[in-house]
């Protein structure tokens, strides 16, 4: 995408292949392998016609996400021939420097509205943050207190939220940290989380769709001094590669959008984005200066899914999910992000390879194929050390004394409700209480047949079920987002540790953009006892 900032304004799931996930198995398309060697791979898109209004939402949740692939019969012996051209060049966002001042390291970040290219050719209205679209990302160490100057010049309210990260709920971005046009917004904390991937977006009640869609978005790095890390890639920008996928609905003129009504319009594209760039035929390119690369993958679609692979069939090394590092390295066919989601995987390269993404529809309708994003060609003699054998101690919760909760995604035409409720506003939003140091288990249950992609604010969980089935592999990880499909369910258990409020609230909601405006979201408020 090339930019041109508005001088007045200053806006998952992963499978091994042998463990199908979520009760559907591995249908999305990924066995799917590049058409013709040295080409695109191939693109799809659904274009679905003639719905309008709020009667097509339950057909479009059940059946209208369903599409057809082609596989081109080619086995999955990789080769340096399977490498897609590439004819753009990856644009890495940049590392924002931090101020280290009276024992804080300071970040200034700017939430600004511009103009870029979505569509080739085509100017569309965008925001980012300390620029035109997307934002700089910004490193965090374990144990650093930060503190962040963010001001808005939108011309309307929004809040920051540092996804992921475990901070107080006055600190959290949420609705209540809302924030006016001209105003500056200061949290400031201490990094409790281990090395993660984590971004940041807007999360004010109603318009997070809106401003997440034109651009407001950025990566997080939580760095620390654990073995793993010191033996994994660490240079950002060099063999710590970011990968920020977004898939939008965009008319011809350019407008981006966000709502029911903007995505039953006529005459759709659905492109799909890598760090701001369209990729729908263009295929970037990374050199990699190191034989082994790091890459932290972020699906900030507003509802898509996003599954990376390899075009030529090869295995990816997963290294961690939303939440951090696995217990260790695990060798996996495809990584399926829910909107949201994240993981890290690394490559070990002697050849050219070529990443792509299968994109499924998540949300009445949008695109829906495969892509050619990225083509990964190494340019490098060293000789990288072995992984080590142990990346994590994950100790799996014994839930038998755990409290347990039901927690139930709905849906009343257009209004989507968590418990019946619908959160709209601070005040019609369902309430989950608990205190400090509780440990609980919930069962995520979606009374819908729509897609949702279940996001708990504040602590890390373990997955205990999947629709009834046992995890494993790398479901076994740490996340804070999580798909539960169309009339299925999740069992999560968490520990709620450290942070209490009697005002600030942390969030859980569905983190399909849309729905999450439409009212999936309820609050959650951690007290002493």
């Amino acid at each position: 995408m090339t930019h041109d900032t508005d001088p007045a304004s200053g806006a998952g799931r992963q499978s091994n292949g042998a463990h199908a996930r979520s009760g559907r198995g591995d249908t999305d398309g990924h066995s799917e392998k590049t058409k013709g060697r040295g080409g695109k791979g191939l693109h799809r898109r659904t274009f679905l016609g003639g719905m309008a209004g709020a009667a097509g939402l339950a057909a479009f949740g059940a059946a209208g996400a369903t599409f057809s692939l082609l596989t081109d019969g080619n086995d999955n012996e990789a080769s340096a021939a399977d490498a897609t051209t590439a004819t753009a060049t990856l644009t890495v966002p940049d590392l924002l420097e931090g101020t280290a001042s009276g024992g804080a390291t300071s970040y200034t970040l700017t939430a600004k509205t511009g103009t870029g290219e979505v569509l080739s050719g085509v100017t569309s209205t965008t925001a980012g943050y300390n620029g035109s679209y997307l934002g700089p990302t910004m490193k965090w160490t374990t144990g650093d207190t930060v503190l962040l100057n963010i001001t808005n010049t939108l011309g309307d309210d929004t809040s920051v939220h540092f996804h992921g990260a475990h901070i107080p709920p006055k600190m959290d971005g949420g609705p209540q940290n809302a924030f006016a046009d001209g105003e500056t917004w200061s949290p400031t904390f201490e990094i409790k989380d281990e090395a993660k991937t984590l971004w940041y977006h807007p999360h004010a009640l109603g318009t997070t769709a809106e401003q997440v869609v034109h651009g407001l978005a950025g990566m997080i790095i939580v760095a620390d001094d654990s073995d793993a890390s010191a033996a994994l890639p660490s240079e950002y920008g060099v063999d710590d590669i970011p990968i920020i996928l977004q898939c939008l609905a965009v008319d011809s003129s350019g407008d981006v959008k966000y709502n029911v009504s903007g995505y039953l319009g006529a005459g759709l594209s659905y492109p799909v984005l890598c760090n701001g760039t369209n990729v729908d035929s263009t295929t970037l390119g990374f050199t990699a200066t190191r034989k082994r690369t790091r890459f932290r993958v972020l699906n900030a679609s507003p509802a898509d899914i996003m599954t990376v692979q390899r075009g030529d069939g090869g295995t990816l090394t997963q290294i961690a999910t939303d939440q951090g590092y696995l217990t260790e390295a695990t060798e996996v066919t495809s990584i399926r992000l829910v909107a949201g989601a994240r993981a890290e995987f690394v490559l070990d390269l002697e050849d050219a390879v070529t990443l792509q993404t299968v994109v499924t529809t998540g949300w009445i309708r949008g695109g829906s194929g495969t892509y050619d994003f990225l083509t990964v060609t190494p340019d490098a003699s060293d000789s990288p050390a072995d992984l080590p054998s142990s990346l994590n101690t994950i100790t799996r919760y014994d839930t038998s004394a755990f409290t347990a909760r039901t927690i139930t995604l709905g849906q009343s035409g257009q209004t989507m409700t968590i418990n019946g409720s619908a959160g709209t506003s601070m005040s019609s939003m369902a309430m989950i209480s608990t205190t400090l140091d509780a440990e609980e288990v919930w069962t995520i249950k979606n009374g819908t047949q729509l897609e949702h992609s279940f996001h708990l604010h504040d602590v890390p969980f373990q997955l205990i079920e999947i629709n009834g089935s046992t995890p494993t592999g790398v479901d076994l990880g740490w996340y804070d987002t999580f798909e539960v499909v169309g009339g299925g369910s999740i069992k999560i258990a968490m520990k709620f540790t450290d942070f209490t409020d009697d005002t600030y609230m942390y969030m859980l909601h569905c983190h399909l953009l849309q729905h999450e405006d439409e009212g999936m979201m309820a609050a959650l408020m951690v007290t002493d006892g």
